[in-house]
């Protein structure tokens, strides 16, 4: 059975695929866009692995990743940080906030698949 990823991104290009890729490799993918309720899909979803988008509409990935670390129920789960902007202080946000990994858009498709197994403990398909 594949492990569940919650993808929080906001382009829609970038979420068919992610979603094409992950769900070839075994993933259940969830999706969601807005940051303002970012908190409340993860908390209905209930994912194994959170990819996130450094700058969404409605609330930036950066705070929506600070909540998820210092809540109980959501502190361990991993997190992948994404961002269109590969500037050091994003990095260094990122790390400062708790993200498990950090990957630059536009990223390969073997780059993602590789680091959310990583994360997620999931074997290859």
């Amino acid at each position: 059975m594949g492990k569940r990823v919650l993808l929080i991104e906001d382009e829609p290009n970038i979420v068919e695929a992610v979603r094409y890729l992950l769900t070839r490799e075994g993933w259940a993918v969830d999706t969601h866009s807005n940051g303002a309720t970012a908190l409340d899909a993860v908390a209905r979803r209930r994912p194994d692995v959170i990819v996130l988008d450094a700058m969404l509409p409605g609330r930036s990935g950066f705070d929506i990743l600070r909540d998820l670390r210092t809540a109980p129920d959501t502190s361990a789960i991993p997190v992948l940080m994404l961002t269109a902007r590969g500037q050091r202080r994003d990095r260094e946000m990122a790390e400062a906030a708790g993200a498990s990994r950090f990957m630059t858009k536009p990223f390969s498709n073997s780059d993602i698949v590789d680091c959310l197994r990583e994360l997620g403990g999931h074997d290859a398909a």
